[in-house]
């Protein structure tokens, strides 16, 4: 089933540096699939055809139209939202684990990465938290199920990354795992064994229900740090012996933790702050502004979206941030925040406004002479997040799409940009309140 809206509302603008240019962004949302069958989806070309394809749950979809679909391990486990009189309920389709009405997919994160490197895409799933990670072996085009290899057999915390964390231009998973902040990566060699997960810091606390955590660089020295909601591990200058990281305490979640953080210069001072949701299943999004000392960092919180509408400039308030990204939508210079709300994270009767709208909004950065903003752009208003959200530009006009898995379905919201007068500009930007 494909369903496709045209989000006029989704008006936004950039102005180019060299000449007054009015554009107008607007998202086409096309709805690939009613049904829940995970909560994170990614693009690849799978068939070689040149076209980006798209991934979510135990399905691959053809591009660039994505009517053809792909079955690439047992499709046994879904859940399927109706709303035949405007209510809203999940029907199991598998006794799966639940709570109340609500159930869990075993599917949180999607990656694409050629691991055997035969210069096919292959496809990585982080799973339910605390159980294995799988990576998925492109058959070279053939149908069937793909083959499924163990990547490592505990995958920790709602919000593992998939990047470069060492510098060796190859990605790593880094995520908790036993009670460790760490990272595992494949001999590239023999990418089907069971790759080694290597701990950076003490065993802690951290389970498998753990919530926020980034990968950046944080103090400018050209090494990729890890970032938690209770501080930063700064990564030393060399790896071997596999040391414990030095541990840098500031509360970046005071409420429990977010989704995926970031490093990056927002205020353009020429040092990298810190961009972060402040509660997976309650309210908050904010900016750490780094104040470097001679013999350390401290960050001042800038929390520019809360619980109220009044503490947002634009009067914008949402719930449940479970999923961050941070990509130049606009292609300004400067990168940009997409999130929006996780629908049922927990169920109809759990976690902050869990029945609110599923909306789904860019943050324009802009950067004035002693101040920064985040202006708000509505991208859709019932699609939202998962536990992950991806901005990638798919159909190569050089603006990205978003794309979407969740409790709602597979979504991609497709990037249109025309050029408008100023005056159609001024009446489609959004308005500050204070």
């Amino acid at each position: 089933m494909m369903r496709t809206v045209f989000s006029l509302f989704a008006a936004t603008q950039i102005i180019s540096a060299q000449v007054e240019d009015f554009r107008f962004h607007s998202f086409q949302k096309i709805q690939l699939t009613d049904r829940f069958w995970s909560e994170g989806a990614n693009a690849g070309d799978f068939n070689q055809d040149g076209k980006m394809d798209i991934v979510a749950g135990p399905y691959w979809w053809e591009g660039p139209d994505f009517t053809k679909r792909h079955t690439y391990y047992p499709d046994t486990r879904s859940f399927k939202l109706e709303q035949p009189d405007g209510s809203v309920k999940i029907i199991p389709g598998y006794p799966g684990e639940l709570s109340g009405k609500n159930g869990y997919s075993e599917n949180f994160l999607a990656f694409v990465y050629d691991f055997n490197r035969d210069e096919w895409d292959d496809i990585l799933i982080m799973g339910f938290p605390g159980r294995e990670s799988y990576w998925y072996e492109n058959p070279r085009g053939a149908e069937g199920y793909w083959p499924a290899h163990v990547a490592i057999e505990v995958t920790d915390n709602e919000s593992p990354h998939f990047v470069d964390l060492t510098g060796d231009g190859l990605p790593e998973i880094v995520c908790n795992s036993g009670g460790y902040f760490g990272f595992a990566s494949p001999d590239w060699e023999a990418p089907t064994k069971v790759w080694k997960f290597r701990p950076v810091t003490p065993k802690g606390k951290w389970f498998r229900f753990t919530h926020g955590m980034g990968v950046g660089d944080v103090n400018g020295d050209g090494r990729q740090d890890i970032m938690e909601k209770d501080g930063w591990w700064e990564q030393p200058p060399t790896l071997v012996g596999d040391p414990v990281w030095q541990f840098h305490p500031h509360p970046f979640s005071p409420g429990g933790g977010g989704a995926q953080m970031y490093a990056y210069d927002v205020d353009g001072d020429g040092d990298n702050d810190v961009i972060t949701s402040l509660a997976a299943h309650g309210y908050g999004l904010a900016w750490y502004e780094n104040i470097p000392h001679e013999d350390r960092i401290e960050f001042k919180a800038h929390v520019f979206m809360n619980k109220e509408p009044e503490e947002n400039r634009y009067g914008v308030k949402f719930s449940q941030m479970h999923a961050v990204e941070l990509f130049d939508i606009d292609r300004d210079g400067l990168k940009d925040i997409v999130t929006g709300k996780r629908f049922w994270a927990h169920g109809p009767n759990a976690d902050a406004e869990p029945n609110a709208p599923a909306v789904l909004y860019w943050f324009k950065l802009r950067r004035h002479q002693d101040s920064v903003d985040f202006i708000p752009f509505l991208i859709d208003d019932n699609s939202g997040i998962g536990t992950q959200v991806l901005a990638k530009d798919i159909d190569n006009d050089d603006f990205p799409e978003i794309i979407v898995g969740n409790k709602k379905g597979v979504f991609v919201h497709r990037h249109k940009v025309k050029t408008m007068s100023r005056k159609q500009w001024d009446a489609a930007r959004p308005q500050p309140q204070r």
